[in-house]
């Protein structure tokens, strides 16, 4: 995954998420550099998916 291309379109892609499940929360969502095995444990908690299988998600949006 690009992190430019995440970066630049989170707040699109952030919202897309929501609309798919329901279940996430701004706090969820809030992605910082540096950070990124803690954003993704926190969707993995969420989803109930893997790290690759979320990422295949963020990618798709």
């Amino acid at each position: 995954m690009n992190k430019l291309i995440l970066k630049a379109n989170w707040k699109k892609s952030a919202g897309k998420l929501k609309q798919q499940f329901a279940n996430l929360t701004d706090d969820d969502l809030l992605f910082k550099k540096g950070m990124e095995e803690e954003f993704f444990g926190r969707l993995q908690n969420k989803l109930g998916r893997t790290k690759e299988e979320i990422q295949k998600i963020i990618s798709e949006l």
